[in-house]
């Protein structure tokens, strides 16, 4: 069994809801980055946004062939959630958290944890180019 790839992935919107993007970045044990993702998800909340960038970089994972995944973001809800510390009570966000489960199934090992925004920098930065490229081709 290879060693666990570690995903930083980070989801923002301007607004609340607002235009809203995702990233991820993947590294491997010795802390290089393995790849890069970042898309425009259109018009919702933060933590719709945040959803969607933690099953992003599960895609990432698998197309890096990783079979054990560590998940790093700076959404404390959706750790939570996603760890089982709390419950989902937004309808909104049960089918995200349902889909996000059945993708980490996928894995033979996975874990996530959050951490401070300063601790996510690339990911951030990556949604933050991603919103203001989609967001200057909409003007």
């Amino acid at each position: 069994m290879g060693a666990i790839l570690t995903v930083h992935v980070d989801g923002g919107s301007r607004g609340n809801p607002g235009p809203a993007a995702v990233a991820a970045v993947a590294t491997d044990a010795a802390g290089g980055t393995a790849g890069e993702a970042a898309e425009f998800i259109g018009e919702t909340t933060n933590n719709v946004a945040e959803y969607r960038a933690v099953q992003l970089g599960l895609r990432l994972a698998r197309d890096l062939g990783a079979d054990r995944v560590e998940v790093v973001n700076d959404s404390e809800l959706v750790a939570r959630q996603i760890s089982g510390a709390y419950k989902v009570k937004n309808a909104g966000l049960k089918p995200l958290y349902l889909e996000t489960m059945n993708a980490l199934r996928e894995f033979s090992e996975w874990r996530i944890r959050n951490v401070r925004r300063e601790h996510n920098e690339r990911a951030d930065e990556l949604v933050n180019i991603e919103l203001d490229r989609a967001l200057s081709e909409l003007r």
